[in-house]
C-alpha cells in the first residue's frame, strides 16, 4: 500500500500536539491569573456609600479607635456596623447642619438604618469570626489594610481562599500584642519570627493542620 502522507506530516502532527498543549496551558494560566486581578476581586476599588464616610478623616486625622464604631468586633463573628446614634454622638454638635450629613440626620429622625455598601463581602459558604482573630492577636490592618489612609473604603486583599490560607499556614508572621490590635501603622519588628511564636503559644493558636482544615472555614 503506497504511503498516503509525506514524512513531514509526522513532524507537523507532533508540532500541532505541542502547540495545542501550550495553548491550553496558556489559556489555563490566563484564567487563573485573571481570577486574581482587581477586576475580579475588586481589590483597591473604592466603594460608593450613601454617605461618603472617610476613614482617613475619622481614624487617621481624628484618631478614633476602630472599636468605637465596630463595637462587637471583640465579642462576635461580625465586627458590627455603627448605628446612626453612634454618628450622632458627635454630629449632633459637629457639622450639625451640614447638607452633606442630611442622610444621617434623616436616619436618626426616622429610625431607619443607613444602608451601607458592604466592602469586605465573603461568600456565604465561608465562615469568618472577627472576635477569634482579634483576641488571638491578628490586627485590623492585617486584613483591612491602612484604613487610616482611605478617603473611601476599599479592600486591599483578594479575599480569596489562597489569601486566607497564606496566613493560616504561618500565623506567627502577623501576630501582635493586644495593645497594637487597632494600630494602623503597625509593622512587624525585626524579631517577629521569635515574637510571633511566643504569641502563638500565649494565645493558644491551633496547629497548622487545624487552621488549614476545610471545616475551620467551611461549616
Amino acid at each position: 500500500m503506497p504511503q498516503l502522507f509525506p514524512r513531514s506530516a509526522n513532524t507537523l502532527a507532533r508540532l500541532s500536539i505541542v502547540l495545542g498543549l501550550l495553548l491550553a496551558g496558556g489559556i489555563l494560566a490566563f484564567i487563573l491569573n485573571f481570577n486574581r486581578t482587581p477586576y475580579v476581586t475588586q481589590a483597591f476599588v473604592a466603594r460608593e456609600q450613601p454617605v461618603q464616610f472617610s476613614h482617613k478623616h475619622h481614624v487617621g486625622d481624628d484618631g478614633i479607635d476602630c472599636r468605637y464604631c465596630h463595637t462587637s468586633v471583640e465579642q462576635t463573628a461580625s465586627a458590627g456596623m455603627p448605628t446612626t446614634k453612634t454618628c450622632m454622638n458627635c454630629h449632633s454638635q459637629l457639622f450639625a447642619n451640614s447638607p452633606y450629613l442630611e442622610i444621617v440626620r434623616e436616619s436618626w429622625r426616622s429610625g431607619t438604618p443607613i444602608k451601607w455598601t458592604r466592602v469586605h463581602d465573603l461568600p456565604d459558604f465561608s465562615y469568618f469570626n472577627h472576635s477569634i482573630h482579634v483576641n488571638k492577636g491578628v490586627g485590623c490592618s492585617s486584613c483591612h489594610g491602612r484604613v487610616d489612609l482611605m478617603p473611601l473604603m476599599w479592600n486591599t486583599a483578594s479575599l480569596q481562599m489562597e489569601w486566607c490560607l497564606s496566613c493560616h499556614r504561618n500565623p506567627e508572621a502577623v501576630l501582635r500584642d493586644q495593645k497594637d490590635i487597632t494600630k494602623m501603622d503597625w509593622v512587624a519588628p525585626a524579631d517577629q519570627a521569635e515574637k510571633g511564636k511566643a504569641l502563638a503559644r500565649q494565645n493558644n493558636i491551633q496547629s497548622t493542620a487545624v487552621l488549614t482544615s476545610c471545616s475551620t472555614c467551611h461549616r
